[in-house]
């Protein structure tokens, strides 16, 4: 999708210019695994319009293979605006019609993607049409990939479709997945659970269910293995949309690369802090000798760390107390 932000940052009802940028759960994550080093494209539909030109420019920028999008000529591309206010930020949709709600299951028999070893999926796309909900139903369930390990981002957005019509539906594509990321908020919301291992009961059928506590940590619950919690980093939060993204990047190019869940979680940290910085849905992800040197800090070190000192953060202009 486009996103128009307030420029400068601020309630939308006060704003007089607004910025332009792009967004989308599933073209974050596929970004950030580029900028981190995989091979990825990105299956979707814009709109044949100055929007979609600019999605499709912007995600391809980053590494992405787009020749899976399929460019609509009769519908347009989505867009949303963020709401930033002190008690957080809220965001409003005009998706209803758009080129990426007419997305269906045959996308998924494209013979490009034949080979696939990581398929992932929001349950962003399960709320915007009938047709998109087929699709997630369809690749979980029907598994026309059967090579591709499939991770579902639970993603409840309320102003797409309340808790009480999501809470069954999310929780069924959630089950069917290999791997599954939900923020501890959002099952609560959804579910009436409150602890990452109450997530695990009712989600039992994935590998590895990824329980988000905010600014406390990140819990991974693999099935027949102990629990791996690692708590989240000291970071100056400008602006939290995209960052859950950014750290399943972060967590999903971990388990690309055979690191162990406790190293998979500081990876998704680190990719996530920088997202948390800025006004955009994204920032770039550390590089790599970076991550390696930040990743193999003993645990002490990694409660500690200072993100300026370490290099993943520049240092803010109001100067090291300004935080």
């Amino acid at each position: 999708m486009v996103v128009l932000s307030p420029d400068p940052t601020g309630p939308l009802d006060r704003a007089d210019r607004l910025g332009v940028s792009v967004g989308g759960a599933e073209s974050n994550v596929a970004s950030a695994l580029a900028g981190l080093g995989h091979r990825t494209a990105w299956v979707s539909r814009v709109g044949d319009d100055p929007f979609g030109r600019r999605v499709l420019r912007h995600v391809a920028a980053t590494g992405v293979d787009t020749r899976l999008v399929t460019v609509d000529p009769t519908a347009p591309t989505g867009v949303y605006l963020k709401d930033p206010t002190p008690g957080g930020t809220a965001v409003h949709y005009y998706r209803s019609g758009s080129a990426a709600s007419r997305l269906d299951p045959q996308v998924l028999d494209d013979p490009a993607l034949a080979g696939t070893r990581l398929l992932h999926l929001s349950g962003i796309t399960a709320a915007l049409s009938p047709s998109c909900a087929a699709l997630v139903r369809r690749a979980l369930t029907d598994r026309p990939l059967p090579a591709a390990r499939i991770t579902f981002d639970v993603n409840h957005r309320a102003r797409l479709w309340s808790a009480e019509t999501a809470a069954p539906v999310l929780r069924g594509l959630a089950d069917a997945a290999d791997v599954v990321l939900v923020g501890l908020d959002e099952a609560r919301a959804l579910w009436g659970v409150t602890a990452p291992d109450a997530v695990r009961d009712l989600l039992p059928g994935p590998e590895l269910v990824v329980v988000k506590d905010a600014d406390v940590g990140v819990t991974a619950l693999p099935r027949g293995g102990p629990d791996v919690f690692v708590p989240a980093l000291r970071v100056p939060v400008h602006e939290p949309v995209g960052a859950g993204d950014a750290f399943a990047a972060g967590c999903l190019s971990g388990l690309l690369r055979g690191l162990d869940l406790e190293h998979c979680l500081r990876l998704g940290h680190l990719c996530a802090a920088p997202a948390l910085t800025v006004a955009g849905d994204t920032a770039p992800p550390p590089r790599r000798a970076l991550a390696d040197r930040l990743l193999a800090l003993p645990a002490g070190d990694w409660a500690r760390l200072d993100l300026v000192d370490a290099g993943l953060l520049p240092t803010p202009a109001t100067g090291r107390n300004g935080r």
